[in-house]
């Protein structure tokens, strides 16, 4: 006969991550492949306490638990007493040393390390979304962007995009170019979400003259003209004005001064 199964039964009025990630490090310090978890979540009732409780005793398993409302883990502890089962309290400890420290109240609110997750995956999201919007990658997407910056090529619309993004905005960025007329939609959407970077021709000449450096091109190629970069942003000013649209200099800026400045009016 092979080995029993021993099981631990993971217990929270949450998702039951906290628990979880406890008794998976602790399983790891043990020759624990006869070991199975299940987890139990949004427990809500004194009833469902007992119930588990009940279970865990039939399989002479243990629990491990948060449960942030007192009244679920008064209950936890006499039905673990009651039924011999070995319960053990993740954050019930922890809030009390809070408390006797501290001299603090709990908000006593199921979920909110959840809540931080759903902020996390709301920035991947986010990030994604700027990835595919990229660089005018996808015109449409500009209607579903919370931000959308423009401007000429090197006014650091890709950094600034992936830094917005990262602090859970959706942003859309479209290079503008004399010789390419700016889609339609530009013109159709909110002025207040839109956002004209320009930027010293001195600055933007040196950037560009880099850029050159850097992918191995001549070093007269048109791009980085003075003559060039004038064309380029005053055809960036004009459509600015035409939009009605906030501009930001970024000629000496960095990256964390020009979002500060957009989500400021935000």
């Amino acid at each position: 006969m092979g080995e029993k199964i021993h099981t631990i039964f993971v217990c929270s009025d949450s998702v039951g991550e906290t628990a979880n990630t406890v008794v998976q490090a602790t399983i790891r310090q043990f020759n624990a492949s006869q070991v199975q978890v299940r987890r139990f979540g949004s427990i809500r009732t004194e009833d469902e306490v007992r119930a588990l409780v009940e279970e865990a005793a039939k399989v002479d398993g243990f629990i491990a638990y948060t449960l942030v409302l007192p009244e679920l883990r008064e209950m936890m502890r006499q039905e673990a007493i009651r039924l011999s089962v070995n319960a053990i309290d993740i954050m019930g400890p922890m809030m009390q040393a809070f408390i006797d420290t501290f001299k603090g109240s709990p908000k006593r609110k199921v979920g909110l390390l959840y809540q931080l997750d759903e902020q996390y995956y709301q920035r991947v999201e986010a990030v994604e979304f700027t990835v595919n919007s990229d660089d005018g990658k996808d015109p449409s997407a500009m209607k579903q962007a919370q931000i959308v910056l423009i401007g000429p090529s090197r006014t650091s619309k890709t950094p600034l995009s992936i830094y917005l993004a990262h602090k859970g905005y959706k942003v859309a960025n479209y290079p503008l170019v004399p010789e390419v007329k700016p889609p339609a939609i530009i013109y159709e959407l909110d002025p207040s979400k839109l956002i004209g970077l320009t930027m010293s021709p001195e600055h933007l000449v040196r950037i560009r003259t880099e850029r050159l450096k850097a992918v191995g091109l001549p070093f007269g190629a048109k791009y980085a003209t003075g003559e060039r970069v004038e064309e380029e942003l005053a055809f960036a000013m004009k459509l600015y004005r035409e939009l009605g649209c906030k501009i930001i200099d970024v000629s000496e800026k960095a990256i964390e001064e020009t979002a500060g400045l957009i989500l400021a009016d935000r």
